[in-house]
């Protein structure tokens, strides 16, 4: 327990008032808050992962799946329980690391709430000593402006006088139950102050931990792509899931497990100032986010998928033989994919997207004709500036001698052509991953994904069908999808 006692160094000013401070109680006891904080998200991850698996086994949704069972089965290059073994390794060294970082957090303490938001009210206070100069930079008397509003409006025009109020204000605030009083503020500045201090403040710093996780991962991620030794030695592991499922969201490399996502996620909890707790719930949500994103589902209904256009469509590119290359951007926005021009642009080019809309019926259909699941418009790939992807098709050495049948789908001409050679060039480089199998893999399932569509004998739309389309066991899931849903599948206008 700690007493301070404040020694007001502004004379013209209301004293801050005294705090007496104890240690936070757990929010769930007996476990303290800095074990909890370890212990949330690993619960966050398989207990989401779980559902996902559920809902998989069961077989409920088909009609918003981005894959069918057999796809998953078929096409990744490791087994679930080396998913499984490496995931473990991954939250062991996170829990090591997080236990080491909670060493360096001072314990949370309360009682000091009212204090802090009477420092808030001491800023705007001070803050308002600007006015009268601001407005005289524009021409205007603060003197006579404050004598004009000082019948009406009293308050107002001692604002607008620097904040000199002659009748000093008492209000009883609240912390810990305990009345507290704030003397010599108005009503206004007192809500402001607790508005910064309980929202405005916290809503920043999880502004701040996202921004630099995410900057984290786009550039180490992006880096992880373009340098051919980094990918082959280290991320190539991530993608052998070429069918991405929930509890494969953290299957890496340890080193990368480490770098890209302990480490990140801990450089942004610091550099935000945030407090344990704050810490525990931007860990967790990080964490739901990372396997929604892997989840294999486009649902409608789920909030996280709608938050912002980075969702399982999106990322579901980014682990395609076609799209490896593009859509670097996790877990949360996708500014940086689209301010430097790495955004997939040939839009559902593969026919795997296009199993919702065969269970759509033909209104739905329509009304959702300009909406794509991977968040791309076909027309970018023309307008957009091909950096950084104008040398790919002419570094793709091993892909010249692939021929085009086994090149399928086809992307659109210009960038998407570009970033889809790029892409399977890598695909090639991991030999260990599968290499050319994969891309002759992917062929076949794509001339077995047209015949059908055409046996369904539905016209395909531009937006959806670019040139060519893949889906591996779609006629299995026809059936199972007639349910006129699809359209709620689609995700946000193609030009977002």
């Amino acid at each position: 327990m700690a007493n301070f006692t404040h020694l007001n160094t502004y004379s013209d000013l209301p004293p801050l008032p005294d705090y007496q401070t104890t240690l936070q109680p757990p929010l769930l006891p007996p476990i303290p808050d800095k074990l909890l904080t370890l212990i949330l998200p690993i619960a966050a991850y398989w207990g989401l992962s779980m559902l996902f698996h559920w809902i998989d086994t069961k077989d409920y949704f088909p009609q918003y799946r981005l894959h069918t069972p057999a796809e998953v089965s078929s096409r990744n290059k490791v087994s679930r329980w080396e998913v499984v073994r490496d995931v473990v390794i991954q939250q062991v060294v996170q829990t090591i690391v997080g236990w080491l970082l909670g060493m360096t957090e001072p314990d949370d303490v309360v009682g000091k709430e009212v204090h802090d938001v009477a420092v808030w009210a001491r800023r705007i206070r001070i803050a308002q000593r600007a006015v009268p100069g601001l407005l005289a930079l524009v021409g205007l008397d603060a003197v006579g402006i404050a004598k004009n509003l000082s019948a009406s409006h009293p308050i107002l025009a001692a604002a607008v006088m620097g904040g000199r109020y002659t009748i000093p204000q008492t209000s009883s605030m609240f912390g810990n139950g305990l009345a507290h009083r704030i003397s010599g503020y108005t009503a206004w500045e007192r809500k402001l102050a607790s508005a910064m201090y309980w929202y405005v403040v916290p809503a920043l710093q999880y502004g701040v931990a996202i921004l630099v996780v995410d900057t984290w991962q786009y550039f180490l991620h992006r880096a992880m792509h373009m340098n051919k030794w980094m990918y082959t030695t280290i991320h190539s592991r991530h993608h052998r899931l070429y069918v991405p499922y929930a509890y494969g969201a953290l299957y890496n490399h340890p080193f990368e497990g480490f770098l890209l996502d302990t480490l990140g996620a801990s450089i942004a909890y610091k550099l935000a100032g945030m407090d344990t707790r704050q810490g525990m719930w931007f860990f967790t949500g990080s964490t739901l986010k990372t396997v929604d994103d892997h989840c294999g589902y486009a649902l409608p209904w789920d909030p996280l998928q709608h938050l912002t256009s980075n969702n399982a469509g999106y990322h579901d590119v980014h682990h395609q033989s076609w799209g490896i290359k593009t859509n670097f951007s996790q877990p949360f926005f996708t500014f940086w994919d689209r301010l430097l021009g790495t955004v997939w642009t040939g839009g559902d080019v593969s026919a795997r997207y296009e199993k919702a809309k065969i269970a759509a019926q033909e209104r739905v259909d329509r009304e959702n004709q300009k909406n794509t699941i991977t968040h791309s418009n076909v027309a970018d790939s023309i307008a957009q500036d091909p950096r950084p992807y104008q040398d790919e098709k002419k570094n793709a050495i091993d892909l010249a001698s692939i021929p085009m049948k086994d090149q399928q789908p086809l992307p659109p001409k210009g960038k998407a052509e570009l970033q889809a050679a790029g892409s399977r060039q890598q695909v090639l480089d991991d030999q260990s991953g599968g290499g050319a199998q994969v891309l002759v893999q992917e062929a076949a399932e794509e001339k077995e994904a047209r015949s059908l569509l055409r046996r369904n004998g539905r016209r395909r739309t531009a937006s959806s069908l670019s040139q060519t389309d893949s889906l591996k066991g779609l006629k299995d899931r026809v059936a199972g999808s007639m349910h006129g849903r699809a359209g709620a599948i689609l995700g946000v206008e193609s030009n977002r």
